[in-house]
């Protein structure tokens, strides 16, 4: 898997190369801000045999492919390689890098919380709830929180949270805001 930095990406879209961009986080991400041009394909429903028909990209042509901040991206690379996609390239930083470089985006008019802050959230609740369950109803509650910090782990070691791809299905991060209209490259 290739990586490529967002102001090497935008180079190349400005000298007129057609490329093609593809977007893996939540529908509520990617109205809130994305890089114009972006195809939109959430990790937790990409199927690497429907891209090709959904966009047009050919296996055999290059693919950007851009998160929030990369680790999503890399997962999305691998998966697509697997399945005969030859040159992947994950955009370094993600969409956040891009914004952070002053290159053009476009935003939405709500903000939302990105999904591993979601995650966060979830994981601290599921924890407080398992040792307030287990100071007051059972000791056997413990276990919940013992879980929890178990698939922190697991996530921190793999870069694959099963969490986070349950949070992503979620409704309100299959809305999608109004966006203003394509800001020039």
């Amino acid at each position: 898997m290739k990586t490529i930095t967002p102001q090497q990406l935008h180079g190349r879209l400005r000298s007129g190369e057609k490329l093609h961009l593809l977007d893996v986080r939540t529908r509520a991400e990617h109205a809130e801000i994305h890089v114009p041009g972006v195809q939109l394909m959430p990790l937790d429903r990409l199927d690497a045999t429907q891209l090709a028909g959904a966009t047009g990209f050919a296996k055999d042509q290059p693919l950007y492919v851009l998160c929030r901040s990369g680790s999503r991206a890399k997962q999305a690379a691998e998966k697509l390689e697997k399945a005969g996609y030859a040159e992947c390239h994950v955009v370094e930083g993600g969409t956040m890098a891009w914004a952070e470089a002053g290159l053009p985006v476009n935003r939405g008019t709500r903000k939302i919380m990105s999904l591993e802050r979601q995650v966060r959230v979830a994981a601290g609740a599921i924890v407080l709830t398992g040792v307030l369950l287990a100071q007051f109803a059972h000791p056997a509650f413990i276990w919940l929180s013992g879980f929890v910090g178990a698939g922190l782990i697991f996530a921190g070691l793999t870069d694959w949270c099963g969490m986070g791809m349950l949070i992503a299905r979620m409704p309100w991060n299959q809305r999608g805001g109004s966006c203003c209209a394509k800001q020039p490259l």
